[in-house]
This record gives C-alpha cells, sequence and structure tokens, in this order.
C-alpha cells in the first residue's frame, strides 16, 4: 500500500507530489484484477488528439472513452482548499487526468462499449521500472481514485460498480489524500443519485441536470 502520509500531502495538484506517489504505487504493484486478466484485448494509446473533457473521460475521432468504474468529481462542483479559496472540483479531477496519462503514457483496451451512444468504457494500465520489482503495473483509475481525485463510481443502487476501486476509495478516504483532504469537497455519487432521485440530499454543492446527465451511474 501507498505511504499514506505521502499521499495525504498531494492536496492541490502538484506534479512532483504526483510523481512520488506514482513512485509509491509502483513499489506496492497497485493494479487491478480485471486489467491483468485480459490479455487478448485489444490494446492502443490515448491518442495526442485527445479532448480531455471531465476527470475520467475523453473523447477522440467522434468517440467518448470513460475509464469504467471511476467518477470525477463533477465540473461545475467546488470545494475550498487550504487558503480559503473556491476551486472546481471538476477541474481538479481533469487536471490530474491528463498529468498522469502524460506521465504514465498508459495503454487501455475496451471492458465494454454502447454503440447508440458512442461510448467505449476502458481500462488504462501503464508499466512502469520500480525499485521494489521489474515492470510494475499501474492501473490508471486505481491511481486517480488512490490519490484522491476521482471516485468509485457506483451503479443506480448505490453499489461500486467495480469492488477494487471502491477498495483505493476507502485507501484515499483514511489518509485524506487529495481532494478528500477538503471537509467540503462535493461527492458526485451522491449528487448524481440525488439527482436521480436515489437517496436525500447531499451536503454537496449542487450541479447541472446537463452534468448527471453525462455522468449518470455506470451500469
Amino acid at each position: 500500500m501507498a505511504s499514506s502520509g505521502s499521499i495525504s500531502r498531494c492536496r492541490d495538484f502538484d506534479m512532483s507530489c504526483v510523481r512520488s506517489l506514482l513512485t509509491a504505487l509502483c513499489a506496492c504493484a497497485w493494479i487491478s484484477g480485471a486489467a491483468g486478466q485480459s490479455v487478448n484485448s485489444r490494446w492502443f494509446a490515448v491518442p495526442a488528439n485527445a479532448q480531455f473533457e471531465t476527470g475520467d473521460s475523453w473523447v477522440a475521432d467522434g468517440i467518448t472513452y470513460r475509464l469504467y468504474g471511476v467518477q470525477a468529481c463533477l465540473r461545475g462542483t467546488a470545494f475550498t482548499n487550504d487558503h480559503g479559496l473556491r476551486r472546481d472540483c471538476g477541474e481538479a479531477s481533469l487536471a490530474m487526468l491528463v498529468a498522469l496519462i502524460r506521465d504514465l503514457k498508459p495503454q487501455c483496451y475496451d471492458a465494454a462499449q454502447s454503440v447508440q451512444i458512442r461510448t467505449a468504457f476502458v481500462f488504462c494500465v501503464a508499466t512502469r521500472q520500480s525499485d521494489a520489482r521489474a515492470d510494475a503495473r499501474i492501473d490508471l483509475g486505481t491511481a486517480l481514485i488512490v490519490t484522491g481525485f476521482a471516485f468509485a463510481a457506483v451503479k443506480p443502487d448505490g453499489q461500486p460498480v467495480y469492488s477494487p476501486y471502491w477498495v483505493a476509495e476507502q485507501v484515499a478516504a483514511q489518509s485524506r489524500a487529495g481532494l478528500r483532504a477538503f471537509a467540503d469537497v462535493p461527492n458526485p455519487n451522491a449528487i448524481i443519485l440525488q439527482e436521480l432521485g436515489h437517496m436525500p440530499s447531499p451536503a454537496a454543492t449542487p450541479t447541472s441536470s446537463a452534468s448527471s446527465e453525462k455522468h449518470k451511474p455506470q451500469e
């Protein structure tokens, strides 16, 4: 497990801190089981022309690619940082996604597709050298969640889409990693489920219906 002390220090976006966390992740081989099992899948890199829309998705060649089981902060929701300034939570998630992809250069594969809405749900995995073991593999979704810049996506019944990501989220919550360090960070799952009428009103900043439509719970 990555050092909780190292994780908790990465509150606002900081690339040097991200790199230290990636080293810790490599040392512990944070890798989702499903990603390691799909050896026959078609692997592809995130293209250079990708347009990043949220902290868990990008668009390339007319297709939206979304990290399976990952829920980023919603754009338009806000948290208060250590300096007492309000910051857009979705923008923070997006910045971390872009930074990790540029730093890790992961390979992705389709976990599921929705032809009707031209969306592919993907897992992305990077290989990094580490002192602990050669060619340690890092799952991008796990990295985003355990560093506190994304959440484990949930189904309409509130259960996690992918259980290993829920475990990573508990690690981030316990160590107050990244955005989890701020008391008023808006939980995107709570907001989405509330708008779908599945739970009481959360103590979080409301978001627009358009944002919730784009980030409906994954099935």
